[in-house]
């Protein structure tokens, strides 16, 4: 019987192995997997390559993990934004390698990992810094930079409903970079609000199916 759902937090987070790397979803803090983040933080696991939207706000979650000492480089779109205080103190002390990827080559890199595509052209960034040393093409008049795929050891994502072979739902905007991430990782670990019986879920609302998941864990919304 296929049963995706863990007993704990433990359990979900077990086998993460040091410099993974690691596919963190959400949008900001929209459909962002705070409790898998403080799973990780316990678990143990450092060196570890971090992918995600942002860097981090304040000092927890995301933030705290850096603050740690447990990543080792970050890849995401927006390294500064309000709050960042923890990635600015470690980036400006030479204690964490940054890679800056545009919002759009971001997912789509990842999209491309999930559907066994291992490199696209784009015009996005051409001629800039970001892409400096990239191979290059034209097409149709459009110079394009190449962009490889990025796949993840571990996707650690946020979802809404779940079943117990692991197809996803998603509420609203929590449906941001969680999808392709569950699709472009070895290990994909999803944080659900509620898990529902087998044949409950409506097919047409499955956004993410349970073949790209490995575990699910619940983690109720907190009330009000």
């Amino acid at each position: 019987m296929i049963n995706k759902i863990v007993r704990d937090m433990a359990e979900a987070m077990q086998g993460i192995a040091d410099g993974s790397t690691v596919l963190v979803g959400g949008f900001g803090s929209v459909g962002q997997p705070d409790a898998l983040i403080d799973g990780l933080i316990e678990q143990g696991a450092t060196d570890l390559t971090v992918v995600a939207n942002n860097a981090g706000t304040g000092r927890v979650g995301l933030a705290r993990l850096m603050e740690l000492g447990r990543v080792r480089k970050i890849i995401c779109s927006f390294p500064r934004s309000a709050g960042s205080v923890v990635f600015e103190e470690l980036y400006k002390a030479g204690k964490l390698e940054l890679e800056i990827v545009p919002q759009g080559t971001l997912a789509e890199r990842m999209r491309a990992a999930g559907a066994g595509v291992p490199a696209f052209y784009t015009p996005t960034g051409y001629g800039t810094l970001l892409t400096e040393g990239k191979p290059t093409a034209e097409f149709n008049g459009t110079p394009c930079v190449l962009e490889k795929a990025l796949q993840g050891d571990v996707a650690l994502i946020q979802a809404h409903h779940a079943d117990r072979w692991g197809n996803l739902t998603y509420r609203r905007s929590g449906r941001n970079f969680n999808p392709v991430m569950a699709m472009a990782a070895k290990l994909t670990i999803a944080q659900v609000d509620e898990v529902e019986p087998l044949g409950t879920l409506d097919p047409e609302a499955v956004v993410t199916p349970g073949i790209f998941v490995s575990r699910v864990i619940r983690v109720p919304l907190a009330a009000g």
